[in-house]
């Protein structure tokens, strides 16, 4: 992938699931003013998460480490890419079915095992009815998942970027209809889950068959690919379990304290707007660009993808971490706070944000150093690391709880993402200089850094002197878009005057052919 392309490609993903990220707030802003903290928001937060949980897991987190670098490789030297796709398309339809049906059947010791909080009271039921519902989601999500790693293998960005927009906005619909029309909410939003992956596989379907690949259910078989494809993400199952149960600690530990699911949820959603835009879209477009990369033993070209997408991904997130830590109350007040979601809400949805906002370069950095490992055909090792930090989230999470609360589980991630991210960035030094920072990248970063704590000061100063128009009803959503736009103004205004940036430097990067 030239230089250009790759750029475009961040850029094009970065769109879309800024986009996606926009109506996820908004979809989250409405459960939050129809639900607020109590058990049906609480009950269906947890419903949701089950079948993410599984697709994480068997898909996104899983299986597609391990499809997308070998499914590259036929694809750039043409040995089949379609026959190895729909074997794996059946074979993962066929586990994730059996997966399902197993689950539906288990539904209330599933919940229970997500929040032990939940036992003896109104929000168990709720769960449980929920949770049956929306299940069956996984499975058509799964198969998305898999045919958006196809699409970005083959540089078709748009169409799997685009499904989680779909999602969103067959969710806003839902809502609005559901209050319009008097209909209980929780099980609207239950019934709509299905529905949602059902629409977005039709979606990345047609654009797979278009760019060649209409894949086509059939009884699996176990083919000499796919068995080197379950080989390889045998470990990358292993260490999708692991990130599972850092989640699963999390919501046990919110389940104990009343309505922290929802506080830890919906600052969750927030700190992953700029997660999902920058994190996501380059670990996206970086996996299968790296592994074209070392098939072709382009030592320069991966060091120069690697560099860039640090590069982005930092310039990007460090300054967002920053304004998560310093401004988390009038972000989330403005944001959250009406309907059912009320300003005793707000301060612990607050918190839990600023701490999440700390981990928030962590957790993007282990997007770009995820795929130097996966291109190279290696889940073993990110296994060992995540088991580490499993160790760290828990001990932190449960350990602390008695101490701090529900926030305890909200630190436990973010310290167990830096665990993780240190772990990766240490493991890189044995591979050689397409693992390496090149000159660009190391003198650019101390600069974005001290860019992002000019801004801070900045947006602490000016909260400060915008506190009446920020708690002022008539006024708070001016205050606030005058306070995000001002605080990137400054960081912009910084990072060109520290060198963390130049225009010319980004000109000559699009323009640049190799």
């Amino acid at each position: 992938m030239k230089p250009i392309r790759l750029v475009r490609g961040f850029l094009t993903v970065g769109a879309w699931t800024l986009l996606s990220r926009i109506a996820g707030f908004v979809r989250d802003v409405l459960i939050a003013a129809y639900l607020g903290t109590g058990p049906v928001a609480e009950a269906f937060l947890v419903a949701f998460t089950l079948p993410n949980m599984f697709r994480r897991f068997f898909a996104e987190g899983a299986f597609n480490t391990a499809f997308v670098p070998l499914f590259s490789k036929k694809l750039e030297a043409g040995e089949d890419p379609k026959g190895f796709a729909e074997d794996a398309f059946a074979g993962l339809a066929f586990v994730v079915l059996i997966v399902s049906l197993v689950s539906m059947v288990a539904m209330p010791w599933l919940v229970l095992a997500m929040a032990g909080g939940f036992a003896g009271d109104e929000r168990l039921p709720l769960a449980v009815e929920y949770g049956r519902i929306c299940f069956p989601y996984i499975l058509f999500i799964s198969l998305t998942a898999l045919l958006s790693g196809l699409l970005n293998a083959g540089g078709r960005f748009i169409a799997a970027a685009g499904a989680p927009v779909l999602l969103n906005i067959i969710f806003i619909v839902a809502m609005v209809t559901a209050d319009r029309l008097g209909w209980d909410m929780g099980l609207t939003m239950a019934w709509a889950t299905p529905v949602t992956g059902l629409a977005q596989l039709a979606l990345v379907w047609v654009a797979a068959a278009r760019m060649g690949f209409a894949l086509k259910l059939r009884l699996p078989r176990m083919t000499p690919d796919l068995k080197r494809l379950l080989t390889i993400a045998g470990p990358a199952v292993m260490a999708g379990g692991v990130v599972q149960i850092n989640l699963l600690v999390g919501r046990q530990v919110g389940s104990f304290f009343e309505g922290a699911i929802a506080w830890l949820s919906y600052a969750d959603r927030l700190y992953q707007l700029p997660l999902g835009v920058v994190g996501i879209a380059i670990g996206i477009v970086l996996l299968p660009d790296l592994s074209r990369r070392l098939k072709a033993e382009d030592t320069f070209g991966s060091r120069y993808a690697l560099s860039r997408a640090t590069e982005f991904a930092l310039f990007l997130t460090v300054p967002a971490g920053v304004a998560l830590m310093v401004i988390p109350l009038p972000l989330i007040s403005v944001l959250y706070e009406r309907g059912a979601f009320d300003a005793t809400d707000t301060a612990p949805t607050a918190l839990a944000l600023a701490v999440y906002g700390l981990g928030l370069p962590a957790f993007v950095l282990q997007k770009v150093l995820q795929p130097l490992y996966f291109a190279r055909e290696d889940t073993a090792t990110p296994f060992r690391f995540a088991l580490w930090s499993m160790v760290v989230n828990a001990v932190l999470a449960i350990g602390l709880a008695p101490f701090l609360g529900f926030i305890a589980a909200a630190w436990g991630t973010t310290l167990a993402g830096w665990a993780m991210t240190f772990q990766l960035w240490w493991g890189t030094r044995k591979m050689g200089e397409a693992a390496r920072a090149d000159e660009r990248l190391r003198r650019r970063l101390p600069r974005t850094v001290l860019a992002s704590a000019v801004m801070g000061l900045f947006l602490w100063l000016a909260e400060t002197a915008l506190a009446d128009q920020l708690s002022a009803h008539g006024h708070r959503y001016w205050a606030l878009t005058v306070l995000i736009l001002a605080g990137m103004a400054v960081f912009g205004l910084a990072a060109y005057a520290f060198g963390a940036f130049r225009i010319a430097d980004f000109r000559s990067g699009l323009s640049r052919q190799r």
